[in-house]
């Protein structure tokens, strides 16, 4: 492709942006407000200075004529002689009926001077050190009694050459407003070209597969750049749920495999024996291992849905405290039952904007966890209290406290995921899914799930945003 054609296609490219779109447009009503604005300017200062000139003149002439009538010839003469030697851009002619000059600093009487009286503009030549030069005066002739002739004017050349002046600013102005509009549109338009041409390089990367790629941040902190903070922000999301689902589905194929294989293996056994007592056996334990599974499957659901956002039409105004002791009172007893003791702290009320149902789920996955692995080293039983206390912000945070072993510190972010169970736990029931759901249950609220040393015991904290 010839350069100039890929030049001709590159400034078209920028013309159609809608940055250089937007620049045009503003620099059009700038260039018409300037514009405008000098040409008012302009106006009102040429039509100043006419008018002054114009009063100046009449109002000298009417000093003459008074002067005529009360001296009479001789004493005008001798007032315009006196006042055509001053060198202040006046100009004078006196003439008698025939047109030949009395007195003055003009030459001869213009020819524009006819009628009876009025306003003229006329040429007249002027002394300077390159030689006479014409200027223009604006004058007032006027015919006295006697048949004497009368102009009286002003040399309005600078005038003149100031109005060019204004003029010729105006006409630059707006050339140089649309040149540099002109070229700071392309300017702006090549940045914003060129980042957007680096978002899409960035997409077409992430859609061919590198699913690391990440949309170009300049550090600028402007639209584009918080456009590309929040895509990038999505990516990471979508990128941590693939990633899940990777886990998922790995960790689905090797945790579910064994209680598949044992109900194949008890079904065979049960098939093989032909005792019908073994083949109830079978089934019973049968549809308790169908129940785990399902147990599983919808904790997996659950927690698929929660971290999808499809579980927010069920957000409503929450009280914690009710919710916490309808709980209490259903693992109360089965605390008491271990020899234990399950205990509630809690202010009068504590509102929060959450799902009571997926809350009391997640509470009920750590009251679990509480009495099955927060049972007293020494005495053997557990001693688990609950507490709401005013977080940052006027949130709340729930505190679920017990007095067993505790986790280590190095693993307390890893059993949030799916399907981990610590080595010590692997003799108690359960799937692994437990902590992950609460986890993904608080990132749907907006708050938080953290867990730390208890000294003695562990404490699981829930932190929910304010009341909204």
């Amino acid at each position: 492709m010839a350069p100039d054609t890929v030049f001709v296609r590159a400034a078209l490219k920028l013309l159609q942006t809608s940055t250089f779109r937007l620049a045009a447009l503003y620099l059009t009503v700038f260039a018409i407000s300037v514009g405008a604005i000098l040409a008012y300017i302009y106006w009102n200062t040429a039509i100043l200075l006419e008018r002054q000139t114009e009063d100046t003149v009449e109002a000298e002439v009417q000093g003459l004529a008074e002067q005529y009538r009360i001296r009479g010839p001789r004493g005008l003469l001798e007032i315009i002689k006196a006042r055509s030697a001053e060198a202040d851009g006046a100009v004078y002619i006196l003439t008698n009926a025939v047109g030949r000059r009395l007195a003055g600093n003009l030459q001869s009487l213009p020819v524009e001077a006819v009628g009876e009286r009025g306003t003229i503009d006329f040429k007249f030549p002027y002394e300077t050190g390159r030689g006479l030069v014409d200027h223009t005066a604006r004058a007032f002739f006027i015919r006295l009694e006697g048949g004497f002739q009368l102009v009286v004017g002003r040399d309005v050349e600078e005038r003149r050459q100031f109005n060019r002046i204004i003029r010729t600013s105006l006409f630059w102005a707006l050339g140089l407003t649309l040149v540099l509009g002109v070229g700071g549109g392309l300017l702006m338009s090549r940045n914003f070209l060129r980042r957007v041409d680096e978002i899409n390089g960035a997409s077409r990367a992430i859609m061919a597969g590198d699913l690391g790629e990440r949309m170009p941040v300049s550090g600028t902190g402007d639209e584009i750049d918080r456009l590309s903070e929040s895509l990038n922000d999505m990516l990471d999301q979508i990128n941590r749920l693939m990633t899940g689902m990777k886990e998922v589905s790995s960790n689905v194929a090797h945790d579910l495999r064994t209680p598949l294989t044992r109900l194949r293996a008890r079904a065979e056994d049960a098939l093989r024996s032909g005792s019908a007592g073994e083949h109830k056996a079978a089934l019973e334990a049968n549809i308790a291992e169908a129940d785990g599974l399902l147990t599983t499957f919808n904790a997996l659901l659950s927690i698929a849905r929660a971290e999808a956002g499809q579980m927010r039409e069920g957000f409503q105004d929450t009280d914690l405290v009710a919710l916490l002791d309808d709980l209490v009172e259903l693992y109360g007893p089965i605390a008491e039952e271990a020899g234990g003791t399950l205990v509630l702290d809690a202010p009068e009320t504590a509102l929060v904007r959450a799902d009571r149902q997926l809350v009391a789920q997640a509470m009920t996955n750590l009251l679990d966890n509480a009495i099955k692995y927060g049972r007293d080293a020494k005495t053997g039983v557990p001693a688990i209290k609950l507490q709401i206390v005013s977080s940052k912000a006027d949130g709340w945070t729930v505190q679920v406290s017990d007095a067993g072993p505790g986790i280590d510190a190095t693993d307390r972010e890893r059993v949030k995921g799916r399907f981990v169970r610590l080595d010590k736990s692997r003799s108690k029931p359960g799937s692994g899914l437990g902590l992950a759901l609460v986890d993904s249950v608080m990132k749907l609220h907006g708050g938080g799930f953290e867990i730390e040393d208890a000294n003695p015991g562990l404490t699981a904290r829930l932190h929910f945003p304010v009341r909204a």
